[in-house]
């Protein structure tokens, strides 16, 4: 009992507010996506990283192989699900971003910050600068044929992480004020982030489920495995293997729709896959936080 109120209490406040962003849609007030996208990416979660880390009290070796394992549960992912859409004869420039890269911003960055704290926050801001710049880099090369390790380098999330690794190597701070200040802007990340999510969900268009359900099930079984393995074989302790294993086992983030669209590919399937793995969500992250709790 006890147990299922701790993951309640972690993953209410999530899926509350991803319902008021559903809601504020469906009852037709205006939400521009791409001003809030950019505002939140550009300024904000930047600063909410950049200030996790300079403040986090962790040991820096723990972050590198934490980084380490990220990369590593991204490639077992990634090499799993080729071979799947290979015997399944499925487009790997539809399928494969969408299946390797989760929405480890939006529902990840809250839910190891509920679950786990500030140290949770500090290891999930790792692994999701890690998913950026594989994203960045080989998710944008397989959707549209060429990636840039210059727009990676020119992302302001990753000069966030930078930054604040440095800031916590060298055990640097900034003053008072200016910490201040950037730490109110980095709380505006996280709710934004969740109501963008519910409004982008309500917005899309959806059908043939039936496939998106079933990827995105083993998209979850799949991905919480390749964690566990990465996390255990690097000797991670308990609140990263946890982080780890939440933030790679999240659903497909709506990133995914936009890159499809943007490049040409058939968004559909994508957006039936960023709808269905939402949706179970609800089910398989509490029942991850349960077991890695």
């Amino acid at each position: 009992m006890n147990l299922a109120l701790t993951v309640l209490n972690i993953t209410a406040p999530v899926f509350i507010l991803g319902a008021v962003g559903y809601l504020w849609v469906k009852m037709g007030f205006e939400y521009r996506v791409e001003f809030v996208t950019r505002l939140t990416m550009t300024l904000s979660v930047p600063c909410l990283i950049f200030v996790a880390l300079m403040k986090a009290d962790i040991d820096p070796q723990a972050l590198a192989a934490l980084s380490l394992a990220s990369f590593v549960a991204y490639a077992i992912v990634s090499i799993v699900f080729i071979i799947i859409l290979k015997l399944r004869g499925l487009s790997f420039s539809t399928y494969l971003a969408p299946l390797v890269f989760g929405n480890t911003g939006n529902l990840g960055l809250p839910l190891a910050m509920f679950a786990f704290g500030d140290a949770g926050l500090s290891y999930a801001v790792v692994v999701f600068a890690v998913m950026a710049i594989l994203s960045f880099t080989i998710g944008v090369w397989v959707v549209s044929g060429g990636g840039s390790l210059l727009r990676v380098i020119k992302e302001p999330v990753v000069a966030g992480t930078v930054l604040g690794a440095l800031f916590l190597w060298q055990g640097w701070t900034t003053p008072q004020f200016l910490t201040n200040a950037l730490e109110l802007i980095g709380q505006m990340a996280i709710p934004i982030m969740l109501i963008t999510l519910g409004v982008a969900v309500a917005r899309l268009e959806t059908r043939d489920m039936g496939q998106a359900i079933w990827l995105s099930v083993i998209k979850a079984l799949i991905c919480a495995a390749a964690a566990w393995f990465a996390a255990r074989w690097f000797g991670l302790g308990p609140v990263p293997t946890a982080v780890l294993i939440v933030q790679v086992s999240t659903p497909v983030a709506v990133t995914s729709y936009l890159l499809a669209e943007k490049y040409g590919e058939d968004a559909q399937p994508v957006a039936g896959m960023v709808v269905a793995s939402t949706i179970l969500s609800v089910i398989t992250l509490p029942l991850i936080l349960a077991f890695v709790i």
